[in-house]
């Protein structure tokens, strides 16, 4: 600038090289970001630069034919300028931000929203800035209106908000406990355009939907109309309206898909028959025919030669009915439940209150000396049997394998107390056959009411997973099932009632399920223990009466009536001693239950029935 020049003039030049300065910084970033490399938004917004600096450069033309013509005054040229400088200067900070930041898609529509609202007062400005979010954002929508609409991310530059994690396959649903693949496998990412934000859930998920039904070799596509184009966001927001049409497409197709192809209520039915002992016939038969197979170590055991007589089970039983009864394997675990428990992470508080979890190797306690007739019990098949099942896509988004573990913890634990409860009946038939005794307050007597109050404690704990745990919660899951609307309120409902049963069944409890598990043992060591303990209670008499007879027939028989009576005597206190054994751990056991209970009723009222029915027994006693 010429410093002879009047100041006023001066003053007045110095105003105007503003806009060229701005002017260069515009045609710079146009030239620039006019590639691809630096993505689709940054793309259409250079385009709409550019056509903004052919209304500059068709400005400057006209000024300078007035110039030429001798008509223009510097005032002027001030003049003119006005309308340009503020659009210009707006536009150059905007463009000063992106370049220093390396701003590309959601950051630069952000920038821009941000800018045009900081321009409230100045409409002109503002006007300008919102047709640039317009024409920069036509790319992204497109990228949006793909997903909302097939379920595809056609995002070659990395600028949409959802990622893509394609190391996470949908086998993984099946085969591991901790599986991210719905969680995951498609996320939101940091620098959601601000104008979605409040819907970016609801996109996210439209999308899932739309591909699990792609996955499944459905062919679906939301369907389009004139007024389902997503090709701006302004006040009317219209785009809000295409998006939640979408969403309700694709979740109520996704949904009929699962209920009517795949009939997921006929699955999950299936699997509380089978897992939940809803019908328990296969279960009698199996256990019959399976007895010396599940009596063996883990180790020993022929899964092969239980799958078979599993599968004679089920075609011999109600269960032939059942479409997907094919889908029922066996399987049998390597630990006992409680330190199956200690395994899943996921349970609150299960991890720490299980340190030393009750080990069924090792109840030395409880353990009852006598000779050889009992010894404490090995971890076996009876332990450690479980089932399995077959689940295929898309069904396993819901049956997952976490899922199908929490159905196994329920199943090993009703499968131990039928096992239990079988045990019990055998040796309450064991007691029956010797009633024609009628040994009132003998030792008989007192082992058939210890037995008669474990057949009763057993009968409860059945009585109460079954009828008030089981039951109810299925019941409620199966209501809401019928009024859910996505696939994802399906999930949340299936994974609250497994979680309710989990807590309800007291594997949140440690401490009472320690106690359970502790008197199930004392009845199958009893239970075994009743094989020997009765006859030694009566028929040695039989043989007495026989021997006495001879006895009186002989000059020795003094003598050796004296020693078999001593021997008889030996054998029925040794006898009396381990019923009252028995019958002390029992109580013991079972009464401490009675703090417990009434302490975690309190704070858990699922387990006030819990505590009527065992500490009724308890009463009995």
């Amino acid at each position: 600038m010429d410093l002879s020049m009047d100041l006023v003039l001066q003053e007045l030049t110095k105003r105007i090289f503003p806009i060229c300065e701005n002017f260069l910084v515009i045609n710079q970033f146009v030239e620039s970001r006019s590639h691809f490399r630096y993505g689709l938004v940054n793309h259409a917004f250079a385009a709409a630069l550019r056509a903004f600096l052919l209304d500059y450069q068709a400005m400057v033309a006209q000024l300078e034919h007035q110039f030429r013509l001798g008509k223009l005054s510097l005032q002027g040229l001030w003049f003119f300028c006005q309308p340009m400088m503020g659009s210009v200067q707006a536009l150059a900070t905007v463009i000063q931000k992106v370049s220093t930041n390396y701003l590309t898609g959601s950051a630069v529509l952000n920038l821009l929203q941000a800018q045009a609202a900081a321009m409230a007062g100045d409409n002109t400005v503002r006007s300008l800035l919102e047709k640039m979010i317009h024409h920069a954002s036509s790319a992204y929508l497109c990228i949006l209106e793909r997903w909302v609409y097939e379920g595809i991310i056609d995002d070659p530059y990395g600028e949409f908000f959802i990622a893509e994690n394609k190391s996470l396959q949908k086998e993984s649903l099946t085969q591991d406990y901790d599986a991210k693949y719905w969680q995951q496998r498609y996320s939101l990412k940091e620098g959601i355009p601000s104008f979605l934000t409040n819907a970016a859930d609801k996109i996210l998920t439209t999308g899932k939907y739309l591909n699990v039904m792609r996955e499944c070799g459905h062919s679906v596509q939301v369907p389009l109309s004139e007024t389902s184009k997503l090709t701006n966001f302004g006040s009317n927001h219209h785009y809000l309206e295409c998006i939640n049409t979408a969403y309700d497409f694709a979740s109520s197709e996704l949904l009929n898909l699962l209920k009517k192809k795949y009939d997921l209520i006929g699955k999950l039915r299936s699997l509380k028959h089978y897992f939940l002992l809803d019908q328990g016939d296969f279960l009698v038969h199996f256990m019959d025919m399976a007895r010396d197979e599940l009596l063996k170590k883990p180790d020993e055991i022929s899964v092969e030669k239980l799958q078979s007589l599993l599968d004679l089970a089920l075609r011999t039983s109600v269960a032939a009915a059942d479409p997907f009864h094919e889908d029922l394997t066996c399987c049998v675990e390597r630990s006992s439940l409680l330190n199956r428990l200690g395994t899943l992470k996921d349970l609150e508080g299960i991890m720490n209150s299980l340190v030393a979890p009750l080990n069924f190797l090792d109840i030395s306690d409880s353990a009852v000396n006598t000779s050889d007739h009992t010894e404490t019990l090995n971890l076996t098949g009876l332990e450690t049997f479980t089932l399995s099942y077959k689940v295929q896509w898309p069904l396993s988004l819901v049956i997952s394998r976490k899922a199908l573990t929490k159905y196994q913890l329920i199943f090993r634990l009703l499968f131990h107390c039928n096992h239990v409860h079988r045990q019990l009946c055998a040796a309450w038939q064991v007691h029956q056959g010797a009633r024609y005794l009628n040994k009132m307050g003998t030792t008989l007597a007192r082992s058939s009411l210890l037995c008669r109050s474990m057949l009763k404690f057993i009968n409860s704990l059945l009585h109460y997973l079954t009828f008030e745990v089981l039951e109810p919660n299925w019941h409620v899951m199966s209501d809401r099932l019928q009024t859910a609307k996505s696939i994802d309120e399906v999930m949340r409902c299936h994974d609250n009632f497994l979680g309710r049963c989990l807590q309800e069944c007291l594997f949140l409890v440690p401490q009472l399920l320690k106690g359970i598990e502790k008197l199930k043992l004392i009845c199958l060591q009893y239970s075994a223990a009743v094989q020997w303990l009765v006859p030694s209670l009566f028929i040695p008499d039989v043989d007495y009466m026989d021997r006495k007879k001879r006895v009186e027939k002989s000059k020795a028989g003094r003598s050796t009536h004296r020693g078999h009576r001593l021997k008889l005597a030996a054998e029925n206190a040794s006898a009396t001693d381990t019923v009252i054994k028995f019958e002390k751990e029992f109580n013991t056991e079972l009464q401490s239950l009675g703090p417990i209970l009434s302490r975690s009723s309190q704070a858990d009222p699922y387990l006030s029935q819990l505590a009527q029915l065992l500490l009724g027994t308890r009463n009995d006693i």
